[in-house]
């Protein structure tokens, strides 16, 4: 007799964890995706911008240096 009165009471208890699971999953589709959007870039300091335009400026030199060189290897 004490078999299956705790089988139906295990069987519940395993019914009611299913149901708050359900539930508990239902709650979290409910809620809206949150985006973090990053802060506005700070502008850069004087000195880093010439810092930036120098490096931008021996690049191209350097380019063109690459493509003056390739161009008379190719007359050659």
């Amino acid at each position: 007799m004490a078999a299956p009165l705790l089988n139906t009471i295990f069987e519940f208890v395993d019914f009611v964890f299913d149901l708050s699971e359900a539930l508990d999953r239902t709650r979290q589709l409910s809620k809206p995706d949150i985006v973090e959007v990053p802060p506005d870039p700070k502008p850069l300091p004087p000195a880093a911008r010439r810092a930036l335009a120098e490096a931008e400026d021996r690049e191209r030199k350097r380019e063109q240096a690459a493509q003056a060189a390739s161009r008379t290897d190719q007359a050659s």
